[in-house]
C-alpha cells in the first residue's frame, strides 16, 4: 500500500505524536511524508526530522494533499493538533474543501487524525470510506467523527454570506492573524471577521488593529489562513544548521511575515520590516545562523513564545508608525526596488546606510545590537 502523510503545524511535531503516528502508519505500507506551514518547518528542524518529513517546499496542506492525490497513493493521512477539537475539525473541513476543489476524481481516502492523545481527539474519514479510519481510532483510543457531524456542528451556520467568517476555539486576549499579518486582538471567545469588497472592516468579538488591516490589504476571507494566539506554543531549544550562504556578501529584503523566509537561507544578512515580521523571521533565520537588521516601531504582538536572534543582529526601533515608511525608503535606496543587494561587505556598512536614510527623514530611532 502506498500512503501519503501530510503533517500540519508545529504542535503535532513538538508533542512527539507526528513521529509516533508516522512510525505506526509505516507498518501498513510505503509512506511518504510532507509538511504544511512555515512554523512547522522550524519544528521539523528542531526535532531533527527533515530526513523523514519533506520541508523542501512551502505548501499549504491542501496542495500537499493534491500532490499525493496526483501520485495516485492508496490513502492519505492528515495529522494535526489544533488548540481544541473545534479548531482542529474546522481546519480539516476547510483543508479538505480546498483540496476537493483542486482535483477531478475524489476517490482516495483522506483520514484526519486530530489531537492524538487528548480526550477530545478524533479521527475523521473525509473521503472514500476506509476501514483504516476505525482501525486507527481503536488503536489510538480516539473517537470517530463524521464529516456530516463536523458540518452540522461547526460549519453550517457560518455559510450565510461571503463577507463573514466565524473563527472557532478562540480565547480572550489572543492575537488574530490573517495570512501571517496581525490584524487585531480577541476580546471574546466568540469571534467573527467581517469583510466588505475583500477588505476587513469589522471584528465581532475583537478589536481591529488598523495598521495591520492596512498592511494586509485585499483578502478573500473564504480562503485566507486565519490563526489566533501563539504560532508555536512549545518551549524549544532551537537547532542551528550549517548555513548555505552565498560566497559574496548578500543582503536581502523581507517586509511580509507571510513570505517564505526559508528562501533567504543563503543570505549574509536579512533586512526585515515590521515588529511581527522581524520576530518571526529572526526566529527562523536563527536556525541558519543568519543575522537580521530589523526595522520596528515597538508595536509588537507576541506570536511566538520565544523569539531567537542570531549574533550580530541589529534592531532599529523608529518612531511609531514609521517602520513601513523606513522600509519603503530602504527598498528604494539600498535595493533599487529589488529584494537583494551585493553592494556591501559587512553588516556595519548596511547599518550605517540605514542610519543615513533615517536621518535624512528626521525620524527618531534607537538601536539595539545583539
Amino acid at each position: 500500500m502506498r500512503i501519503g502523510v501530510v503533517v500540519h503545524g508545529p504542535n503535532v511535531i513538538d508533542s512527539g505524536y507526528a513521529l509516533k503516528l508516522i512510525n505506526l502508519i509505516t507498518e501498513y505500507g510505503d509512506v511518504s511524508v510532507r509538511l504544511g506551514g512555515t512554523m512547522g518547518r522550524t519544528a521539523v528542524i528542531d526535532n531533527s526530522l527533515e530526513n523523514i518529513i519533506d520541508i523542501s517546499r512551502k505548501l499549504v496542506p491542501s496542495d500537499s494533499l493534491k500532490i499525493f492525490h496526483d501520485d495516485c497513493v492508496d490513502v492519505i493521512f492528515l495529522l494535526n493538533y489544533g488548540k481544541s477539537s473545534t479548531t482542529g475539525q474546522v481546519f480539516g473541513y476547510k483543508v479538505y474543501t480546498h483540496y476537493k476543489n483542486k482535483i477531478k476524481n475524489n476517490n482516495i481516502p483522506v483520514i484526519q487524525i486530530e489531537r492524538p492523545g487528548e480526550s477530545d481527539g478524533s479521527v475523521i474519514n473525509w473521503a472514500s470510506e476506509s476501514n483504516l479510519a476505525k482501525e486507527f481510532a481503536d488503536k489510538l483510543n480516539l473517537k470517530i467523527v463524521t464529516p456530516k457531524e463536523v458540518y452540522e456542528t461547526h460549519i453550517r451556520d457560518d455559510e450565510k454570506g461571503e463577507t463573514r467568517r466565524t473563527i472557532h476555539g478562540v480565547s480572550t486576549g489572543e492575537n488574530i492573524m490573517v495570512n501571517s499579518i496581525v490584524i487585531g486582538k480577541s476580546t471574546s471567545d466568540k469571534l467573527t471577521l467581517v469583510s466588505k469588497d475583500n477588505y476587513i472592516v469589522e471584528i465581532i468579538g475583537g478589536e481591529i488593529k488598523p495598521h495591520g488591516v492596512e498592511k494586509l490589504g485585499e483578502v478573500n476571507l473564504k480562503t485566507a489562513i486565519v490563526k489566533t494566539g501563539l504560532l508555536r506554543k512549545a518551549k524549544v531549544t532551537p537547532r542551528v544548521l550549517d548555513a548555505e550562504k552565498s560566497d559574496d556578501f548578500k543582503v536581502t529584503f523581507l517586509d511580509h511575515a507571510g513570505e517564505d523566509v526559508y528562501k533567504h537561507r543563503d543570505s549574509s544578512v536579512v533586512i526585515t520590516i515590521g515588529d511581527d515580521t522581524t520576530l518571526i523571521a529572526s526566529d527562523i533565520l536563527y536556525r541558519f545562523n543568519i543575522p537580521i537588521i530589523g526595522i520596528t516601531d515597538g508595536d509588537l504582538d507576541k506570536v511566538v513564545e520565544d523569539g531567537f536572534k542570531s549574533k550580530n543582529s541589529v534592531i532599529f526601533e523608529v518612531e511609531s508608525g514609521n517602520d513601513d515608511i523606513v522600509g519603503g525608503l530602504i527598498h528604494r535606496n539600498i535595493f533599487n526596488n529589488k529584494n537583494e543587494s551585493f553592494d556591501f561587505k559587512t553588516i556595519g556598512e548596511v547599518s550605517q546606510k540605514i542610519i543615513e536614510i533615517i536621518n535624512n527623514r528626521n525620524i527618531k530611532y534607537t538601536i539595539n545590537k545583539i
